[in-house]
């Protein structure tokens, strides 16, 4: 009687120190912790778990594993929730009922290993929120014989376990929340290096398309070419390869390696070298130790120059408009430097922006070349045809640089609308994060706040994936002015809802302006169709209207109005601002016109919209404008696509 006494007095103590640590503790692992070591002071604990489950995903989680017979999963790795006749944690979860087993009991019950190992006694008990659902499982078991669990034992197991799932419910919340928030920093970190690594490509690609018009040699040609790849990868082995298919050779133009000055031979016949290969297949290859020896072993590369000791090999062939110009070749002796697909995709991308470059720089060279021989020919031409030929000549050149600037800084206006309000949300989103993480640190943080920060979470993230996937579409449209459809999948959507998205996504760039928009489209009108080329035709008219419609930051209203006629959705797009006359009017839709060239324009929105239209919605445009009367597009198209 007086052990009995002692044990219950002890439970006591130990549901009182339950409760305190749950208070003053924030962190699962070390809750827990706590329970195991009290509850050892009562009962045999040498192997005793905690697994907390998510009903949504069905999976579970081992936060608190102590055995002496299996290793320790990670408590942060997710299971599947198995069938309940392959776990007795299972079982105890989906049930929500006690379970007390034998190790006879357990293997007629169980049927699959997926426990672990089997113990002499078992006992589980399921962790029930306020609302009987289950959070988890309580688990301690025996593998002793001479340990087995009385049923006074059972009792104050599930007493305890009662006590720990009041704590868990709070504890859970906290986890979830810190889990959450780990998550969302790892995911805002890869994007903003994502979005480092894409705009040092898109420098590279910049630099390496000048280089045909800004270079005069070929050498310099080919070591700037070097210096903007090794911007985006570790070149420290670089080799460029020209084709001569005139005589079938190749030659070695440009030369970098760490172990030999000069190449084993500048010159040599198709078919010799990993470099042929690379030409002969018109395909980028990556290439180790193993399948160097496989490829020469099966006679598809018949004999091999340079230093083969490389850790890793790749090379891309330089094409454009299906001519073949060479291969750019990059080599890694330290095993350290071991190159991915991902990098051989790139490489394969950048080699053939070199290929443009090589090819206009060939052009530009010949007609160099034929110009000096035309010159020492005609000797006796006198001054003024000299000067008149170098005025022309330089006009050609300027009108190239302005062309092509113009075109970037259309580009480079476009893509940094989106990238903008990502930028700004982003920004946001820190700042709001800052402030809920220090309410959490002060422990002021209540119900409310949490919500609040919620709201401004999912509206962030509805605004970064929004923009984020325009910003791609741009890039897919700029890449290719003759949309011909979109590659967005055709799905089923509310128009009213899309509308209102974009709206939203829109919403930074139009702050501080003094532009009222409206939108009047009925909820409910459900249409199938390319949801992107949707959202991109109403990103370029409502920035075509801030852009040319309202300068200097003029008042204005712009609306939008859109119904279902039959099997026909007619959206009407007005604004009142500047307007356009008819010359204007008549050059609207074609590509790269624009009156903003140098100052925003690309020449490309209405471009775009025009073809998005007809091609991808299968629908039709109308336009009309008047100077001062603002602009207005009637657009039509199927309510639902095959």
């Amino acid at each position: 009687m007086e052990n009995r006494l002692h044990r219950l007095e002890a439970v006591q103590a130990i549901l009182l120190e339950i409760g305190q640590k749950a208070s003053a503790c924030s962190d699962i692992t070390e809750f827990l912790k706590t329970v195991h070591s009290a509850l050892g002071r009562i009962m045999y604990a040498a192997n005793f778990y905690v697994a907390l489950n998510d009903a949504e995903k069905k999976t579970l989680r081992f936060v608190y594993f102590i055995d002496e017979a299996d290793a320790t999963p990670d408590p942060d790795e997710a299971f599947a929730l198995p069938p309940t006749n392959q776990s007795a944690t299972s079982w105890v979860i989906q049930n929500r009922q006690r379970l007390v087993m034998t190790a006879q009991e357990f293997s007629s019950m169980i049927t699959t290993e997926w426990n672990g190992s089997p113990a002499e006694h078992w006992m589980g008990c399921p962790l029930l929120d306020q609302h009987g659902h289950s959070l988890g499982a309580i688990v301690i078991q025996s593998y002793q014989a001479q340990h087995m669990y009385s049923e006074e034992d059972q009792a104050l197991f599930a007493l305890i376990a009662n006590h720990v799932c009041v704590a868990l419910q709070t504890l859970q919340g906290i986890d979830r929340l810190e889990r959450a928030v780990r998550e969302r920093t790892e995911l805002l970190e890869h994007e903003v290096a994502e979005r480092r690594h894409a705009e040092a490509l898109q420098r590279a690609l910049y630099e390496i398309a000048e280089l045909s018009t800004s270079v005069a040699e070929v050498s310099v040609l080919y070591a700037q070419i070097h210096q903007s790849i090794a911007k985006l990868l570790v070149v420290r082995n670089f080799l460029i390869a020209r084709f001569h298919p005139e005589s079938n050779e190749i030659s070695i133009q440009y030369f970098v390696d760490e172990k030999d000055s000069v190449p084993e031979t500048k010159k040599f016949p198709m078919g010799v070298g990993l470099s042929s290969y690379v030409i002969k297949t018109r395909q980028a290859q990556l290439i180790d130790q193993a399948r160097l020896q496989h490829l020469t072993g099966n006679g598809e590369i018949q004999q091999t120059l340079g230093n083969l000791e490389m850790s890793s090999w790749m090379g891309a062939p330089m094409l454009a408009h299906e001519q073949i110009y060479g291969a750019i070749v990059i080599q890694s002796y330290d095993p350290q430097v071991i190159y991915t697909e991902a990098d051989l995709n790139l490489l394969a991308f950048v080699a053939n922006h070199v290929a443009t470059s090589i090819a206009k720089f060939d052009a530009d060279y010949s007609l160099r070349i034929a110009k000096n021989d035309l010159e020492q020919q005609n000797s006796a031409l006198n001054q003024t045809m000299q000067d008149l030929q170098q005025a022309q000549s330089e006009l050609v050149r300027q009108e190239k640089m302005a062309s092509l600037g113009g075109l970037v800084a259309g580009i480079a206006h476009e893509i940094n609308t989106p990238l903008g309000i990502c930028v700004t949300a982003t920004s946001h989103l820190a700042e709001e994060l800052k402030l809920i993480r220090q309410e959490l640190t002060d422990k002021t943080l209540n119900e409310q706040s949490l919500l609040d920060f919620l709201d401004v979470l999912e509206q962030a993230l509805r605004i970064l994936e929004s923009n984020t996937q325009r910003a791609a579409t741009l890039v897919r449209s700029f890449k290719q002015v003759a949309v011909d459809q979109s590659s967005d999948e055709l799905r089923e959507f509310d128009l009213r809802n899309y509308l209102d998205e974009i709206l939203q996504s829109l919403q930074p760039k139009f702050k501080g302006k003094r532009i009222e928009i409206t939108l009047d489209c009925a909820a409910g009108i459900t249409v199938k169709t390319y949801p992107g080329a949707l959202s991109q035709i109403m990103t370029n008219m409502l920035m075509n209207s801030l852009l040319h419609g309202f300068e200097n930051n003029q008042p204005g209203k712009i609306h939008i109005s859109a119904l279902l006629q039959q099997t026909q959705i007619i959206l009407h797009y007005a604004d009142d601002g500047a307007g356009m006359d008819s010359a204007s009017l008549e050059k609207l839709f074609d590509p790269f016109y624009t009156t903003k060239r140098g100052q925003g324009g690309s020449g490309l929105g209405a471009h775009i919209i025009y073809n998005l239209i007809t091609g991808a919605l299968s629908g039709s445009i109308r336009v009309r404008s008047e100077p001062g009367h603002g602009l207005s597009y009637n657009l039509s198209f199927p309510q639902r696509l095959s």
